[in-house]
């Protein structure tokens, strides 16, 4: 397979499981955690689903086309590793969706991240919340979420907090 057949099977995945995520969690309060901002594209799909709630965005630093950037109130820049723990205890028990698109072509930085996520993300989030990741997670306390008929397997998953 091509690297743009792999984008577009990513991409499409990515759309059918956040579509989904916002009929699961449309009677669920709490905020949006948006993992990785890269181009923006992402973070602009999710304003369009859900104009009515706050959505957080995480980044090393914000390099997305200014109209595809949080505004510095809804924007968390950093390392990962400092800024995902210390919003974790801001809004514990808050985060109704987490969408995590923070892996790449690296083994070490998937493992590093995957390991992040899965020890750090769950105490976030709201019962019937929903995690979102690129990444193979095994979140404790989550429920695997089976995939819609179009979505392939190995492209994105999904977990809910019951």
């Amino acid at each position: 397979m091509s690297r743009f057949d792999d984008f577009v099977h990513r991409v499409t995945a990515q759309r059918a499981l956040l579509n989904r995520a916002a009929e699961l969690i449309a009677d669920i309060e709490g905020v949006i955690f948006e993992v990785g901002l890269g181009n923006g594209r992402t973070f602009d799909h999710l304003r369009t689903l859900f104009p009515d709630r706050e959505i957080y965005v995480f980044d090393r630093k914000a390099r997305a086309h200014e109209n595809s950037t949080p505004d510095a109130a809804f924007l968390i820049e950093g390392q990962l590793q400092e800024t995902l723990p210390a919003a974790v205890a801001r809004f514990a028990g808050r985060v109704a969706l987490v969408h995590s698109d923070i892996g790449n072509q690296s083994p070490i930085h998937c493992a590093n991240m995957q390991r992040l996520m899965n020890d750090t993300i769950v105490p976030a989030m709201t019962r019937g919340g929903i995690l979102l990741s690129d990444l193979k997670l095994a979140p404790p306390g989550l429920t695997p979420l089976a995939r819609p008929q179009d979505v392939d397997d190995g492209w994105y998953d999904a977990w809910q907090r019951r």
